[in-house]
């Protein structure tokens, strides 16, 4: 099964995201949204595993103990450039602790030979990803301009500036974080929660 780590969004957040959504979603009908029931915060993706597997990197994830901390979600962005987008994005901020528990968890998984991460944790909330394309946040050879979200750039850009806060989605503090499991579909991805980790308080 294709398995990955990560934290839920809670109501409150969730409910805002996706009155935006449905505000923006048409300046980009070429783009294949994120459902909002799918939103989540990826902490370590790792791929197709056996049962066998699975049961052991549950094992390990309960190692990788966390006290609760707040995330902001504020902003946004596109990936790899704003010219050649293939990722649109939500930021998120959590001081020192979402990296420190994202790099436990890819540590432990390490022990079980998951290969660790090749660069630095940039945590961020996938919407949408222009379709039929990588939603790798590197650069790729055949990156090059895109028109898939020029319309939600003007759209974006007459709302204002994203820095200066006008863009918020609120703060939470994740009480946990989750083994979720993806099922691929035409449809896009469907994610089960296969085991959750609570965080100390």
């Amino acid at each position: 099964m294709r398995v990955f780590v990560g934290i839920d969004l809670n109501d409150d957040i969730r409910g805002k995201i996706t009155r935006f959504l449905e505000g923006v979603s048409g300046f980009a009908p070429e783009a294949r949204w994120v459902r909002p029931e799918s939103l989540h915060i990826t902490l370590k993706f790792i791929g197709e595993q056996t049962e066998e597997r699975v049961a052991a990197i549950i094992q390990r994830l309960r190692q990788a103990e966390s006290s609760g901390f707040e995330i902001h979600l504020t902003g946004y962005g596109f990936f790899p450039t704003a010219k050649a987008a293939r990722v649109f994005w939500i930021g998120i901020y959590a001081g020192p602790a979402l990296a420190e528990l994202a790099a436990r968890i890819d540590a432990a998984l390490a022990e079980l030979g998951v290969p660790r991460e090749e660069r630095a944790f940039s945590p961020h909330l996938t919407l949408a990803r222009a379709g039929g394309r990588s939603g790798d946040p590197k650069r790729r050879k055949d990156d090059g301009p895109d028109s898939t979200f020029s319309a939600l750039q003007r759209r974006l850009a007459a709302m204002g500036n994203p820095e200066s806060g006008t863009l918020s989605f609120g703060s939470m503090t994740a009480p946990e974080f989750i083994l979720y499991q993806s099922q691929l579909s035409p449809s896009g991805s469907k994610y089960t929660k296969l085991e959750r980790f609570p965080m100390c308080r």
